[in-house]
């Protein structure tokens, strides 16, 4: 980040990235810890997701509010325009990426009182991983400005897309095969497609980070690992 004459305008900065570290450092845990709750079906690990959501938006409004701030009084330029509107596109991503967190851990305590297929619950642990991973580096690339740690994030989003569709898939069988598991794996679709969508917001953030520092995002077409499923769709 280029220092400023005005060196409030610098410490304004620095809060606003690290209240976004703030951010990301509880959604990652929020995420951790509903993978934590599905394995064990411990639902007093879940409730703490759930009761810790709010503390999120709260960060979220204290992100917008400072870049209105910034925007109002600093009428900032170049580089630091971009620091600040990619900051509350990266503030809303980490917010969507708790809340789907959350969506997932109030599945598990419904959860809690139905047996679910053991693989299937693996195959959640082993998605959830990858976001969580993925959720994990791009915090690391976004405090130190590496865009090339941003784009290894970016390409990895096709791994997280093919595990989801194996696992779609894998779901599907069960409940065609054992009518009695289609209520738990109706719950673990969804949390599937929460982790899913919450790994898209992992890619957001990554072309944000892209963004901040040049001024775009990446330029080649992402392949999507999922394109196999929606094709399997339109063809049936």
């Amino acid at each position: 980040m280029a220092e400023h004459t005005l060196r409030r305008f610098d410490e304004e900065l620095e809060r606003l990235s690290a209240t976004i570290s703030e951010m990301g450092g509880l959604a990652e845990n929020q995420l951790a810890q509903c993978l934590i709750a599905l394995r064990s079906g411990d639902s007093e690990i879940a409730e703490q997701v759930i009761a810790a959501d709010p503390r999120v938006d709260a960060l979220d409004n204290a992100v917008q509010e400072q870049t209105v701030r910034l925007l109002a009084l600093r009428q900032p330029m170049a580089i630091d325009l971009r620091m600040i509107l990619s900051s509350i596109k990266i503030a809303a991503a980490l917010e969507r990426i708790a809340d789907y967190a959350k969506n997932t851990a109030k599945r598990t305590i419904v959860l809690a009182g139905v047996t679910s297929p053991p693989a299937a619950v693996t195959g959640i642990e082993r998605l959830g991983r990858l976001v969580r991973t993925a959720l994990k580096d791009v915090l690391d690339a976004f405090a130190h400005g590496d865009v090339a740690k941003a784009h290894d994030v970016w390409q990895r989003d096709e791994e997280i897309d093919q595990v989801y569709t194996g696992l779609f898939r894998e779901l599907l069988t069960y409940m065609m095969e054992d009518p009695r598991t289609i209520t738990a794996c109706t719950h673990l679709l969804f949390m599937a497609k929460n982790i899913e969508r919450a790994g898209d917001h992992v890619t957001n953030i990554a072309e944000l980070v892209s963004f901040r520092t040049t001024g775009h995002g990446f330029d080649e077409v992402r392949p999507k690992g999922s394109a196999a499923l929606y094709a399997a769709g339109k063809a049936s």
